[in-house]
């Protein structure tokens, strides 16, 4: 039954942390009319057939015949209102992926749309899309950096119909840059064969690769056991909420001073956004007056509480409404830190402009699936 491989496959990568975290990612497959596609909010790792909302395709395909309001905040609420009315009866408790257009234009039974930090280390970097070139040939197709949802589906789309035209077939690997990856095949078998292949060769151009092997780690009250960082961390849990730390060689790599830090001073991806935010924080002081400052002059200047701080010779405090929230900031602020190492191969980083990380901090979408994530 392809709906148990597709449930398999999402398994698989899902609990691979070098391929996807906290809800990153979503998986497809075709059934005739149906596409089965991972919902906003579950887990690739703990996928089951609940996991998947079964879309009308016919619905879907009518989108592409509506014409859409030209505000980013219109257009994104009308087209995901289009997609609620896609759903098949029965699954109307379920919210699908945002991706869930691009994943149904995508001619292929079987979709993995996965965000590994190796292949990042390539899409987040100055000079991505020419090695990727060099790398794959015509074997891919490569999207400059778009606002994910409508937008991102129509771009791939049209750059689709324009592969198909020079080659007669369609292209099964996608680069988004500053974003992830997506692979389409007929077979689950044939998704693992493309991803193998993609992070060999890209794996194959990486000149060094991150060492966490004494990575500290403390959550939530056990923060108190790390000497300095009590202080720190009792004043960050008076300001934004949960506290958790994290320390060691290759973090000390990256918080020796404000040009250290610069590599992961903003966000890579979506993903980044939503779960460690798009400004981190870093602070030259360690004492409560100069975290206190540090944190109101943050907040006066960007509007928003940061996830993530970043305390010079120290190491990373996440914070969040929760433990899972403030242990979710350091996993994938841990993952900007590999992608920054990764991108060192290929002309250093590159991160996404502030109008795309404005799209994101203001999307509902994002919004919602961070809600559910973090509980």
């Amino acid at each position: 039954m392809s709906l148990q491989a597709l449930i398999e496959l999402s398994r698989f990568y899902g609990g691979d942390p070098e391929y996807v975290l906290a809800g990153g990612g979503n998986t497809s497959w075709k059934d005739g009319g149906t596409l089965y596609v991972k919902g906003s909010g579950f887990s690739l790792a703990e996928a089951s057939a609940a996991s998947f909302v079964k879309m009308d395709r016919k619905a879907l395909s009518l989108i592409w015949e509506k014409i859409y309001p030209e505000s980013d905040k219109e257009r994104e609420s009308a087209v995901l209102a289009d997609m609620m009315a896609a759903r098949k009866t029965g699954e109307e408790q379920k919210r699908p992926s945002v991706e869930a257009l691009l994943h149904d234009i995508l001619p292929f039974a079987f979709v993995a749309h996965l965000h590994p930090a190796l292949a990042n280390g390539l899409t987040c970097s100055q000079r991505g899309e020419e090695i990727a070139k060099k790398i794959f040939d015509e074997g891919m197709i490569w999207i400059p950096s778009t606002n994910p949802g409508y937008i991102l589906s129509a771009l791939v789309k049209k750059e689709m119909g324009a592969y198909y035209e020079k080659h007669g077939k369609y292209a099964p690997v996608i680069l988004l840059q500053n974003h992830g990856v997506f692979v389409g095949a007929d077979s689950a078998d044939d998704i693992k064969k493309l991803y193998d292949q993609l992070m060999t060769k890209i794996g194959g151009m990486i000149t060094r690769k991150p060492d966490f092997s004494d990575e500290t780690r403390k959550c939530a009250d056990s923060v108190i056991a790390v000497g300095t960082a009590l202080g720190i961390a009792r004043t960050l849990a008076d300001l934004g909420g949960t506290v958790a730390f994290m320390t060691g060689g290759e973090i000390f790599q990256f918080v020796k001073d404000r040009a250290s830090f610069y590599p992961v001073s903003s966000a890579f991806t979506p993903d980044h956004i939503v779960y460690s935010g798009s400004d981190p924080l870093f602070v030259e002081v360690q004492t409560e007056d100069g975290i206190r400052q540090a944190w109101k002059d943050h907040v006066k200047k960007t509007g928003r509480n940061p996830k993530i701080i970043a305390v010079q010779s120290l190491g990373i405090f996440g914070v969040g409404a929760s433990e899972k929230a403030a242990g979710l900031a350091l996993d994938l602020f841990k993952d900007t830190i590999k992608v920054a190492v990764y991108t060192q191969a290929f002309g250093g980083p590159l991160f996404m402009t502030a109008d795309k990380i404005d799209f994101i901090n203001n999307w509902e979408v994002e919004r919602f699936r961070s809600s559910v994530s973090t509980k």
